[in-house]
């Protein structure tokens, strides 16, 4: 298995569906480095601890993190499953970006931006990083929220360890473009 399908595995089970290989997460995302390896190992899954922290260091939109000891290791934000990452409410800044497929944006004119099966919906300061978020599903737009006008208007902003802004929905009111 490449580096690229290992991270996509492992963002996989660390996001979705740990029970996949019988991992536990706890309570706020983090799983034991060696259980992680372990039941890698037993679905030949080829997971060494070298090649853990080669593509937790590679990853290029940061999307692991290991906790201070190296013991632990967990998603930054995406999640399916119930975790509490424990991010405290950030001041955004006035505008943010969220890329999405061209085939969404009519519901998300009515709708606004909702979070799905996630936790948050995920924003970036950087529209060149929202548009490669938006093109994994085909030709890209990207929508500039006003976060600042959001958060004068009571809505809750929280920003990951990866520098991914995250906040509940986003109402149509609040996208330009």
């Amino acid at each position: 298995m490449d580096d690229v399908r290992l991270s996509k595995f492992l963002s996989l089970v660390l996001r979705h569906q740990p029970e996949k290989i019988g991992l536990l997460l706890d309570p706020s995302g983090w799983a034991e480095v060696d259980a992680l390896i372990a039941a890698c190992q037993k679905h030949q899954i080829p997971l060494t601890r070298d090649r853990l922290e080669q593509i937790v260091a590679d990853n290029d939109k940061q999307r692991f993190e290991f906790d201070e000891a190296g013991l632990r290791i967990r998603a930054s934000q995406g999640h399916s499953v119930p975790v509490d990452l424990g991010y405290a409410r950030e001041v955004p800044p006035e505008l943010l970006y969220h890329g999405t497929a061209e085939k969404f944006i009519s519901s998300i004119r009515v709708q606004g931006l909702l979070k799905g099966k996630r936790h948050h919906v995920h924003l970036s300061t950087d529209p060149i990083m929202a548009g490669k978020v938006g093109s994994r599903r085909g030709a890209s737009v990207i929508l500039t929220v006003q976060a600042g006008a959001m958060h004068r208007a009571g809505h809750e902003f929280f920003i990951s360890t990866n520098g991914v802004w995250l906040t509940e929905r986003v109402p149509a009111e609040f996208l330009l473009q």
